[in-house]
């Protein structure tokens, strides 16, 4: 088995609860950062690793995902897919592969990012090794939100699925990129459901274990990896992928506009005079920028996107077909596709006390762990003039805000905002 005989199955049937709106009218893995879908970002580092064969899980919103993937050849590689028809948990979808494997296989999740070395990591230790299963692991701050694996040496003792922070002894996480035998078929098929009704594929190498067989696990490095699974997580992902960004202009550049720094500018962008940007940024075709706009590191636009005179935007996802009014502010914010921001709209980014800004995930309020964070919008959202959000605030797909409101809470879709407000006007007489 070399790498160029090994086959991938890529895990992209989920939703994506935990980042709505953004998922409401697409898969999390087709959320573009830095012009490409995640998962394309995925599928090129399979590429890049020498996997040229992939089986694409898909169910939710599937249609997006052929669409936009074919059967491959335009990437390089080749297609297949497979429709898991309930999504039923990690290892009832790797199970689907069966049939599809001729040996030994590499197994991923498509909502991670990733980078070559990790493929190349995972796959010297399985040659050398030849286990059962060949795992890798990744050192997080806090292991009790993840699969933690015990090690001793490169040799995998027990796998915990998100364990209580108070019996935790190790730190190293399962990373979601797998060597597979054909044994652990076998132990899918004696895998039970988890308490949340799912068959887990940690349950599935706990069985390995528990059986004896050989598992062994390369440790790879954070910058390397990265799970994408919250809004914030969107952010890092879009900083890491800008940060490799190599400089190119195909569009138009004004005079008087300036360009410092890594800045991808596609074809057809038109950069008018006074706009500053400052890379590493990217700015997708067909877009509109100025004049006298401040595009700040790590701005990700899309298509077709107009960023209106004097208008600021830092750190921030802007997808295809947004509109930022003039004199309008966006940082650290994540827009969807169609949104109109009106004249002056502000993304507040910053508590005064300085504390992680919180955001509500599945009816929870969670710690983001950043200190700036602005809001996530779902597509085809208008706001007024003078609208004011609120670090941390999501806002629905389809949604209106009318003018001059501060939103201190998340706005929910197909709704429409409005500010009442009593007016008297009084003849001069009355005046005093």
């Amino acid at each position: 088995m070399t790498v160029k005989t090994l086959k991938a199955v890529v895990l992209a049937a989920g939703e994506g609860r935990r980042l709505r709106p953004l998922t409401l009218t697409r898969p999390k893995h087709m959320i573009q950062i830095g012009g490409r879908p995640l998962l394309e970002h995925h599928l090129l580092s399979l590429r890049d690793s020498g996997i040229k064969e992939i089986l694409l899980v898909v169910n939710y919103k599937s249609d997006q995902i052929k669409r936009h993937f074919g059967d491959g050849s335009k990437f390089g590689i080749t297609i297949e897919y497979i429709h898991q028809k309930e999504t039923k948990g990690t290892a009832d979808a790797f199970a689907l592969a069966e049939d599809h494997m001729n040996g030994d296989f590499l197994a991923t999740y498509g909502d991670l990012l990733i980078s070559p070395e990790v493929v190349k990591s995972a796959l010297d230790l399985h040659l050398k090794e030849a286990p059962a299963a060949t795992l890798t692991t990744v050192e997080v701050e806090h292991p009790e939100h993840y699969a933690v694996v015990e090690m001793t040496q490169n040799r995998v003792t027990e796998i915990v699925e998100k364990p209580p922070p108070e019996s935790i002894t190790s730190r190293q996480i399962n990373a979601g990129v797998y060597i597979f035998s054909p044994e652990i078929f076998k132990a899918i098929k004696r895998t039970e459901d988890s308490p949340r009704g799912e068959q887990e594929i940690t349950d599935s190498i706990r069985l390995l274990i528990e059986n004896e067989e050989k598992i062994v696990a390369t440790k790879i490095s954070p910058e390397h990896w990265l799970d994408v699974g919250r809004p914030w997580d969107l952010l890092d992902a879009n900083m890491r992928v800008l940060k490799r960004l190599k400089a190119k202009v195909l569009g138009r550049i004004e005079e008087g506009a300036h360009i410092e720094g890594p800045v991808f500018v596609e074809e057809e962008v038109k950069i008018r005079s006074g706009t500053y940007i400052e890379g590493p940024a990217y700015i997708g075709k067909e877009s509109d920028i100025g004049p006298n706009c401040y595009i700040r590191p790590y701005t990700s636009v899309g298509r077709k996107v107009r960023i209106g005179n004097g208008a600021e935007v830092k750190n921030s996802i802007l997808m295809n077909g947004v509109h930022i009014g003039h004199l309008s502010y966006v940082g650290d914010s994540i827009i969807g596709e169609d949104c109109n921001f009106g004249a002056g709209t502000i993304t507040a980014n910053l508590r005064f006390d300085g504390k992680p800004i919180r955001m509500r995930i599945k009816g929870e309020m969670v710690s983001t762990g950043r200190e700036k964070m602005g809001v996530v919008m779902g597509d085809d959202v208008k706001t007024g003039i003078g609208v004011l959000f609120m670090p941390g605030v999501k806002v629905g797909c389809n949604s209106w805000v009318g003018p001059n409101i501060v939103v201190y809470k998340d706005v929910p879709s197909n709704t429409i905002t409005i500010l009442k407000q009593q007016i008297r006007c009084a003849g001069f007489s009355e005046r005093d």
